[in-house]
């Protein structure tokens, strides 16, 4: 018993010293210490950190109930990044970026796959912040959803282009990677748009952000 957990623990770290695996741990590390930089900057509050771990947390396990997973990386899941839209429009794109970023982190944790670390960064940590800019749009969810779902359509389509060409099969690679991520990221996009139209939904979120601002309803 000792000795198939002695083999098994000897492979892991044999995997984990391979170069991919230490730039990743590297990338890793980088990142984590950006965002300690980027709340210290920012002074969140706590109200706004609990929100944001929240908001993390929904989007994260919402990422698991995947109605279609494609081969190559992408899902459409039952509106995993509603929670980041709702943080971004309560907390704004700055507080959303940041919890985008961590999101981004825990995305690749989950599908732990890379090709190249501009294509990690395009992929994972930039794409998932770019949803805190439905920040941006406070006024108006639909708009500040439809701005953070371009932005990450955006990084990935770009990363499909530059990493992914050989996937392509003779296509055109920039309609190849535009049909692959609007495959995914449209269908996703209108389920938060549906589920976004339920007035009771709107309603408590409209709440929430009303608390947040240090108001009372």
């Amino acid at each position: 018993m000792s000795e198939g957990f002695s083999f098994i623990l000897q492979e892991y770290l044999l995997k984990l010293l391979q170069p991919k695996s230490l730039a990743t741990v590297a990338a890793l590390a980088a990142l984590i210490v950006i965002f300690i930089l980027i709340s210290r900057k920012t002074n969140f509050n706590s109200r706004t950190l609990v929100y944001g771990a929240i908001a993390i947390a929904c989007a994260f396990v919402l990422s698991y109930i995947r109605i279609i997973r494609f081969p190559n990386g992408g899902s459409i899941t039952v509106a995993s990044m509603l929670p980041l839209f709702i943080f971004a429009y309560i907390s704004g794109p700055r507080a959303g970026m940041a919890a985008g970023l961590c999101y981004g982190l825990l995305q690749f944790i989950q599908d732990m796959f890379f090709v190249h670390w501009v294509q990690f960064l395009l992929d994972y940590p930039i794409a998932f912040a770019m949803l805190g800019l439905a920040g941006l749009f406070r006024k108006n969810l639909y708009l500040g959803a439809a701005v953070g779902g371009a932005a990450r359509f955006f990084c990935h389509f770009l990363s499909g282009v530059v990493f992914f060409g050989s996937y392509a099969n003779g296509q055109n690679v920039f309609i190849y990677s535009f049909i692959y991520n609007i495959s995914y990221i449209l269908p996703d996009m209108l389920i938060c748009f549906g589920i976004l139209a339920i007035p009771s939904v709107r309603s408590a979120i409209k709440q929430v952000a009303f608390k947040a601002a240090g108001n009372s309803v």
